[in-house]
């Protein structure tokens, strides 16, 4: 259980307390700034998620009081840029909200730069264990991507970006995706192709990689080269958008249980016709104070 996260000194002096956090690996550090604010959040990222000299993670989120939610959500990657939405990362805003005693209801709106996303709990012996999130609609026009090519919507489409040409299909679930089906992802070059594809000029506002293997009927596997971070453990958003890329391709069914396993673990997906609900895992590591 938690304690809540409280500013140790003045807002001078910069020291603040935080939490650790993953869902399926996907960690970051986490701020309750209900009370306390921090300052300049994109400046000091980079500094705080460096796994050699600061605290380690895949970026830091902040915990804001919201005029029309339970809670607001801003996500900062290590490069400085504010990312829209995080399904790993939302699911623990849940836990720390229900377990601090902030919201202690089952079921809670937070709100994001992308819309506001209803979680619902799964709640054992006071404690939460994993999280449905309601992910909202997906978009598929080119310009919701947003990718420059023309068509009502990217589904299978051979693009000539690197040496290799590689089918795309292109999803935006509050971030832009761009998933490609391989038949070996764990020999894929994940390493090379992620940031070709994520700084491409075909998309403007760069792009999330996702590389998934169909194992079975509604069940796969992927990786992930989180716009602004590298490669991932895992990534909710990205998870939804193979989901989704695999339902177009007719590879897993819609309203139905797909399975994405990840490097850090695994997250049910259900693609609907109004929606996409997500569940997995959310897991506290540690907490801490830092001057920043």
């Amino acid at each position: 259980m938690f304690n809540r996260l409280q500013c140790q000194e003045s807002a001078e002096l910069g020291t603040f307390s935080f939490v650790k956090m993953h869902g399926c690996g996907n960690d970051y550090i986490y701020f309750d700034c209900f009370e306390s604010e921090m300052p300049s959040p994109e400046s000091v990222v980079g500094r705080l998620t460096d796994r050699n000299t600061g605290i380690g993670g895949d970026g830091i989120v902040l915990i804001q009081p919201s005029g029309r939610a339970d809670a607001k959500m801003r996500i900062f990657n290590p490069d400085g840029s504010e990312s829209g939405m995080d399904g790993n990362s939302i699911r623990c805003v849940g836990k720390y909200l229900y377990e601090s005693g902030r919201v202690k209801k089952p079921g809670m709106i937070i709100e994001t730069p992308s819309g506001d996303k209803r979680l619902d709990l799964i709640i054992e012996k006071g404690e939460v264990t994993a999280v449905r999130v309601d992910m909202g609609q997906v978009w598929l026009r080119p310009e919701e991507i947003p990718v420059n090519l023309p068509g009502e919507a990217i589904v299978g489409r051979p693009v000539n970006i690197t040496s290799h040409p590689y089918e795309i299909t292109c999803v935006n679930v509050g971030n832009p995706h761009a998933v490609i089906f391989h038949h070996d992802i764990d020999h894929f070059d994940l390493s090379t192709i992620g940031p070709l594809f994520e700084c491409a000029p075909v998309f403007p506002e760069r792009i999330n990689v996702e590389v998934a293997q169909i194992l079975s009927r509604n069940n796969l596997k992927m990786r992930v080269w989180d716009r602004g971070v590298g490669e991932t453990m895992a990534n909710g958003t990205g998870a939804c958008a193979a989901a989704v890329a695999a339902v177009l391709m007719g590879y897993c069914d819609k309203d139905a249980d797909i399975h994405v396993g990840l490097r850090g673990g695994g997250l049910i997906i259900k693609y609907t016709d109004e929606t996409v609900y997500m569940t997995g895992d959310c897991v506290r590591v540690f907490e801490g104070t830092v001057k920043v």
